[in-house]
């Protein structure tokens, strides 16, 4: 065994799962995918969601006992670690309702801190109702990486998001620089979309690295969903057919305004997007001498 590349060296049936959990009190709080409007959709509540999420986990520790979980929490400023299966100092041990009890009051700590967070800080009611994805995909590229560091094998990493948030447009930056970090790293983001609508920064993530992209139709399943969807470890899953997004969002948010635009102004030298011309690139401070309506006349056209 060369010492090359070491952080490429993966045990086959060993997985290493970082799931992100969107735990948004805005959100939660109002109703997650409630009735009304347009969307005649049944109510998921939060106390389903995480029994299911914390039965995820179990499942994933019985089907290898090699396995690893770690659990990190996506608020609305802010985002932390919940969980560590490796970590032998967490409390209650191997006794699963003493493990359980933890991540709930973990998780009741985290959201009581991010609310103070969100309570003093300068964020908009209306843009707050998305969580912070980009925050929270940094976290867990940065324990893989520690994984890597640690020895020469590694379990096969992966990234699993459940998001039930609308994507926060001020973050796509941010957002798109961990996805290409996650490809670079090889490790693949799978989602799982709990939400009223779809997620164009998700569905690009699970494109770009190679993962699973889904949005349950039936939330009362959601258990079914993730145990035969995003259990299986890298290895079967070239055995399997598993779901493929029908269509994927490939559309950016421009830099200027962060909205979501289906065709703009691209800067030659930083690739910045804006949503209209702009004389100077506010990003890298690039000049554009000739506005658009020369530079279509001097098309020829």
């Amino acid at each position: 065994m060369t010492s090359a590349a070491p952080s490429k060296i993966y045990s086959d049936d060993v997985s290493l799962v970082v799931v992100l959990l969107d735990v948004n009190p805005l959100f939660w709080a109002a109703g997650a995918g409630a009735a009304g409007g347009n969307h005649p959709a049944p109510t998921l509540p939060f106390v389903k969601l995480l029994n299911d999420v914390i039965s995820f986990l179990n499942s994933l520790l019985l089907i290898n006992p090699l396995n690893q979980v770690v659990l990190i929490a996506s608020g609305v400023n802010s985002c932390g670690y919940i969980y560590d299966s490796s970590s032998g100092g967490t409390e209650g041990g191997d006794n699963v309702p003493e493990v359980q009890s933890a991540i709930r009051r973990r998780l009741d700590e985290f959201v009581e801190r991010d609310g103070k967070l969100w309570k003093e800080s300068e964020r908009l009611v209306r843009s707050s109702l998305s969580s912070l994805l980009s925050g929270s995909l940094s976290l867990a590229l940065c324990y893989i990486q520690r994984v890597f560091r640690s020895g020469t094998i590694h379990p096969q990493p992966r990234i699993l998001c459940l998001q039930a948030t609308p994507d926060g447009p001020e973050q796509y930056v941010a957002v798109m620089n961990a996805i290409f970090s996650a490809q670079r790293s090889m490790v693949p983001i799978d989602s799982c979309v709990v939400g009223m609508q779809h997620s164009a920064f998700l569905q690009q993530a699970s494109y770009i690295t190679g993962g699973v992209y889904l949005k349950p139709t039936q939330l009362d399943a959601l258990f079914q969903y993730l145990v035969t969807v995003f259990a299986t470890d890298l290895q079967s899953r070239n055995f399997l057919r598993l779901p493929k997004p029908a269509g994927v969002d490939f559309r950016a948010s421009c830099f200027c305004h962060k909205k979501t635009i289906d065709m703009g102004f691209v800067c030659s030298v930083c690739l910045s997007i804006f949503c209209k011309y702009h004389k100077k690139c506010s990003t890298c401070g690039s000049e554009f001498n000739r506005p658009p309506q020369e530079l279509y006349s001097a098309s020829g056209r």
